[in-house]
């Protein structure tokens, strides 16, 4: 339970009134009282309270009055109302207006305890929230997640709307896309960011042991148990879990994971009894989900149960915009892992990034930078720390052929087939415009669209 936080408290009835602030300030809650719907309105500016609870019948201005009026300044304060006389149409109506919760007086207190914690979680998970979106508007940043790209900002705009619910989701994407770190991002803007978050690779744990590590195992339920193990589920109660590759599950273990999903409840190996569990369930895969279980690689119908919102990750070269930023975040965090002071990446360097295919995507990046850095005897990275036959591989060409894959959009073959012929011209864009059949002016604006910024 959030301590200090300000509750107002609103009821005409003075005894009840002052009733419920004694048992609040036990509780450990800051609060502030107010004797009708108009007395509130006045103290809710000064006091600022997370959530108030009020009485639904009042003199002067009702519950119901309050919480329209409030609304339109606050729209997201949290409301708790209270009645005596209350009806199921006026229940339905306070909530469309935004209250949490209608609970009938005299007041169950366990309830009111239980109601106004979840009321606070959800508060707090909103002010999370907003504050990430201020610095995704600002700095385009979300939790750890780089980018001002449509396509980046697509995935952020969906992470924003899924966080807040328990809603389950399967994230797929190359590997080296981030599906770890957006699955973490959701946990830290959910309600739950103060749980465990568990993260479990399936492909890196052998099929033996799959069901141990997952549901855990009692002491000598096989020939090696030597002691009680707890498994994933249990690890993650109250929080999220992440099943990473979820595809290379054994079918059997797949079988099982949908009924721990269906009934929340696991059962160890080798024990007769079942434990109730609160996990929101996150899984994430770098196989196309439908192939998967086309091939029988991923049981169908644990993929309609996991597949309530899918989150598809784009590569890195199909948001090439924004490398400078993201080498500029990664540049940051790998200076304080290895106690350095770089300050950045020359131009030329930025040109070559750009160049590339990044096969292993945004964790090919940080390996680069990464070994640049540790290679690095200046303050910033030149091409001369670029790692010998970098450009090379990841991209499908010969010394005297550029080669398309399908798939590829008009635009990238556009942007490759020019600096491409930048490198052939030694970066001479005078050459490189008659070469390509257009304008020199033209090639700058290309080059300034495509986020390299060079001397001319």
């Amino acid at each position: 339970m959030a301590k200090n936080a300000k509750i107002l408290i609103v009821e005409d009835d003075a005894h009840e009134r002052q009733g419920l602030a004694d048992l609040l300030s036990l509780w450990g809650y800051e609060t502030d009282t107010a004797e009708d719907g108009a007395a509130a309105l006045e103290k809710v500016s000064g006091f600022n309270p997370a959530v108030v609870i009020s009485d639904l019948r009042m003199p002067r201005l009702t519950g119901m009055e309050l919480l329209r009026q409030v609304h339109e300044v606050y729209p997201g304060l949290n409301f708790i109302m209270l009645t005596g006389q209350g009806t199921i149409e006026e229940a339905v109506e306070a909530t469309k207006l935004g209250a949490f919760n209608f609970l009938e007086k005299p007041v169950d207190t366990k309830r009111l305890e239980v109601e106004l914690r979840n009321c606070l979680e959800r508060h707090e998970s909103e002010r999370q929230l907003e504050a990430a979106h201020r610095r995704l508007r600002d700095l385009g940043f979300l939790g750890n997640i780089v980018g001002r790209s449509k396509k980046i900002q697509e995935v952020t705009s969906l992470i924003s709307q899924v966080a807040p619910s328990r809603a389950s989701v399967l994230i797929t994407g190359e590997s080296g896309t981030g599906k770890e770190l957006v699955a973490r991002t959701i946990h830290d803007l959910s309600p739950r960011r103060s749980q465990p978050f568990v993260a479990v690779n399936c492909a890196a744990i052998p099929e033996t042991l799959m069901e141990s590590e997952v549901f855990g195992h009692e002491k000598g339920a096989f020939t090696g148990a030597l002691e009680r193990r707890v498994g994933c589920f249990e690890l993650a109660d109250g929080g999220t879990l992440l099943l990473d590759e979820i595809g290379e599950m054994p079918s059997a273990t797949q079988a099982k994971l949908l009924r721990v999903l269906e009934d929340s409840k696991v059962r160890r190996l080798g024990s007769k009894s079942e434990i109730s569990v609160d996990v929101r369930v996150l899984a994430a895969t770098n196989k196309v989900p439908e192939e998967a279980v086309a091939k029988g690689q991923l049981r169908s119908d644990l993929y309609f149960r996991l597949n309530v919102v899918s989150m598809v990750l784009p590569p890195l070269r199909a948001h090439l915009e924004d490398l400078e930023e993201l080498t500029t975040t990664l540049l940051d965090d790998l200076n304080q892992k290895h106690g350095r002071a770089v300050k950045g990446v020359d131009n030329d360097v930025l040109q070559a990034f750009h160049r590339y295919n990044w096969p292993g995507n945004v964790r090919e990046l940080r390996n680069v930078l990464e070994r640049m850095l540790v290679t690095c005897s200046g303050d910033r990275l030149t091409t001369h720390e670029l790692p010998r036959g970098f450009g090379r591989a990841g991209i499908a060409e010969t010394e005297d052929q550029l080669k398309l894959r399908p798939g590829m959009t008009v635009a990238e073959a556009e942007r490759r087939l020019i600096f491409e012929t930048l490198e052939s011209t030694q970066n001479n864009k005078t050459r490189a415009a008659e070469l390509l059949g257009i304008s020199l002016k033209t090639l700058h604006n290309k080059l300034k669209e495509y986020g390299a910024q060079s001397e001319d």
